[in-house]
């Protein structure tokens, strides 16, 4: 029984740990939406904004990147 409730304390922080992959997500978007609606506005900053929008989209990706490490380690950490 003991172990079953571990099982399930695993299984739903792992799931609680992927929240943020949603955020991540949400703020890719966001910085795709921004940087396209400054080319349409200026299309002479094409390349500047391009460059901050790929390293913005790295550092979102890297959060969610994060989460999925933890969830890993929750799901299959050997107790």
């Amino acid at each position: 029984m003991e172990e079953s409730i571990v099982l399930l304390g695993r299984y739903v922080g792992a799931g609680l740990a992927m929240i943020g992959a949603a955020g991540a997500g949400i703020g890719i978007g966001l910085s795709v939406q921004g940087a396209l609606e400054g080319m349409a506005r200026n299309p002479d900053t094409y390349g500047n904004l391009l460059t901050n929008m790929i390293l913005g989209i790295a550092f979102s990706e890297a959060i969610a990147i994060y989460c999925l490490v933890i969830a890993f380690l929750m799901l299959f950490k050997v107790v």
